[in-house]
């Protein structure tokens, strides 16, 4: 642990639990170099607007450059995007279940005797999204809309009861989901081809710190930031603990450092 008291940090995350899971991450790093650390929650746009009027040091975490390019987009210029420490993407997935010889990729979706028996609104989390943007569009771009099928946004917590709900039912029904997040292998849920690339392929999910705000952390938290690399894997393991297990944020985040040897 750092001895010396550093100043204080504002930290952001976007509030659904893998941006807890890596922003608890952070927020030991900061922590453990001295640091007190305010944390600021909020939608994807509340939070990026909040960095661009310097209420918020660093950001947990931009996916770019697809999911949240157009959001630092205004104001890049006074941010520095730090190396990425996980690679998240995108993807529709239907309970496994559902059999891959009917369908296997977006299009089946169209098919007859699969749109009769799907469930045709596609429930998301809120709108500003990635995912709940790319899929609106991907709707009409596969002519979906033709054939019934509606996107509709919502909370992480609607999104979840959903999801929960149509798998214990047996639901045919598609999940606009995203890698990292528990529920991929906690229900598995398997993903679906997207010949069209309309969901923004693989992101790099980065730290984004204010640059006035760079030579304000400890050099010690900057080394450990530096050999940082979460994967999406480890910030699978560390959302798993807290949505299954029931752990905090920060015991889970804890609890990861620990076992993969990169606690201070």
């Amino acid at each position: 642990m750092g001895t010396q008291i550093q100043e204080v940090i504002t930290l952001g995350n976007i509030a659904l639990s893998f941006h807890r899971a890596a922003a608890a991450v952070m927020r030991r790093i900061l922590h453990d170099a001295g640091h007190d650390v305010r944390t600021v929650e909020g939608t994807h746009e509340e939070l990026f607007a909040l960095q661009a009027a310097g209420e918020i040091d660093i950001l947990m975490s931009a996916w770019l450059p697809a999911s949240h390019g157009q959001y630092i987009e205004r104001y890049r210029g006074s941010v520095e995007v730090l190396d990425s420490q996980y690679e998240p993407f995108c993807v529709w997935s239907v309970p496994s279940y559902v059999p891959e010889g009917v369908i296997a990729e977006v299009a089946d979706l169209k098919l007859a005797g699969v749109a009769s028996r799907m469930t045709q609104t596609l429930d998301g989390i809120n709108p500003g999204a990635g995912i709940s943007r790319f899929s609106a569009r991907m709707i009409t771009e596969y002519g979906l809309d033709r054939a019934g099928y509606s996107f509709r946004p919502g909370t992480e917590e609607s999104f979840v009861r959903r999801v929960e709900r149509g798998v214990a039912e047996g639901e045919w029904f598609v999940v606009p989901l995203w890698r990292p997040y528990y529920l991929n292998s906690h229900l598995g849920l398997r993903p679906i081809a997207e010949p069209l690339g309309l969901l923004g392929g693989r992101d790099a999910a980065s730290p984004v710190v204010d640059r006035r705000v760079l030579g304000r952390i400890s050099p010690t938290a900057r080394k450990r930031l530096r050999g940082l690399r979460l994967g999406n894997d480890g910030v699978e393991a560390i959302d798993t603990l807290i949505n299954v297990h029931g752990l905090t944020p920060q015991d889970a985040a804890d609890r990861w450092l620990r076992d993969t040897g990169q606690a201070d």
